[in-house]
């Protein structure tokens, strides 16, 4: 099935990454990557969009709030390459892992309010995982929400693909159930979508209620996220920016695959997570010692970077509707060419 090399894709991205890469670079030239990064800096962040899509990117949604500036969003190339309708920067758009940041937020509040706890057991919450998810009755909330389980990650596994993703959460934690930890609890660090997986599960069954639903009373009414939806049949299809992969001519927009927002409405969330008006002052000390401020995200057809750059007090949201082995350097390179202007024009 297609997109099962995702692995060996952010393998090479960390190998390209380091001065030995030089190697990997000269086998497997990502060339767009390359151009992208050897040619002269732009003045502007448009120019610098504009010239993205000429390095082999679909499309491409940039928003962008400066501290003391009003937000600003940029746009170049398709939302829809088939019928040539062009980026829009109000498109809502797969943000994959980044809901990784609200599923976070959403513990924290749920451990500030006492229904949670840190030091919660998988085995406490889910006793029938006992003999098929290895150490569950050492593995903590904490180890799951930071990915320091050992619990292996069902999006590596050979039953899965991303194009005809799992149904459900039976489905997706069926991929790894028996099958040995991959390291002990706490003793190294590996991504793994499974623990997300089941810390929502842990959420739906403590709150009685979908957790999709704690998220939008406790995150995005209070922010005004009104373009932040939990599934695509919340929406409009036709809302939805196309997803590509190179060399298909597959539009991937159709495939459900957890959250959607705007730019506009992860940049306001993100600004709240950083300058703590999202948490108070203890909810603040209990997600700072769990989980990280900004996100990278990744589905068949969409990748997405969000971070807050406190250097330069701005908060930068890239959305690219195109991936490929090589497409991630080339979103890497575009996405630190834009901090890098906007860092020349505050002086930063």
């Amino acid at each position: 099935m297609l997109m099962q090399n995702k692995k060996r894709i952010d393998k090479i991205l960390r190998i390209i990454m380091i001065p030995l890469g030089i190697i990997s670079i000269v086998i497997f030239p990502p060339w767009n990557g390359i151009w992208a990064w050897l040619k002269p800096l732009p003045e502007t962040v448009q120019e610098q969009v504009d010239d993205a899509v000429g390095h082999g990117l679909d499309g491409i949604i940039v928003y962008v709030d400066e501290a003391g500036e009003p937000p600003a969003s940029y746009v170049a190339g398709w939302k829809d390459r088939k019928n040539r309708i062009p980026a829009d920067p109000n498109s809502l758009f797969k943000i994959a892992s980044i809901s990784k940041l609200y599923v976070a937020v959403a513990v924290t509040k749920l451990i500030n309010e006492n229904v949670l706890s840190l030091d919660d057991k998988l085995a406490d919450h889910f006793p029938e995982l006992v003999g098929k998810i290895e150490n569950a009755e050492t593995i903590t909330l904490r180890l799951m929400v930071q990915h320091r389980s050992g619990i292996p990650n069902f999006t590596d596994q050979p039953g899965f693909s991303w194009d005809v993703p799992p149904n459900g959460y039976k489905e997706s934690l069926d991929l790894i159930l028996n099958m040995p930890a991959d390291f002990e609890p706490n003793q190294e660090y590996s991504y793994s979508n499974t623990n997300y997986l089941l810390i929502t599960e842990i959420m739906d069954k403590v709150l009685g209620y979908s957790h999709h639903q704690y998220i939008r009373e406790k995150i995005l009414i209070p922010l005004e996220l009104n373009n932040t939806f939990s599934s695509l049949s919340d929406v409009d299809l036709d809302d939805v920016m196309s997803g590509y992969y190179v060399g298909l001519e597959n539009d991937f927009k159709d495939i459900d695959f957890g959250m959607m927002a705007t730019a506009e409405d992860v940049g306001i969330f993100l600004r709240a997570l950083n300058d703590g008006s999202l948490l108070d002052e203890n909810e603040m000390d209990i997600y700072s010692s769990i989980y990280v401020f900004d996100h990278k995200g990744w589905v068949l057809g969409y990748q997405s970077t969000a971070r807050y750059h406190r250097d330069i007090d701005t908060v930068v949201i890239q959305f690219v509707n195109t991936v490929s082995d090589n497409s991630e350097l080339t979103t890497l390179v575009v996405y630190n060419r834009i901090v890098r202007i906007l860092a020349n024009e505050t002086g930063g």
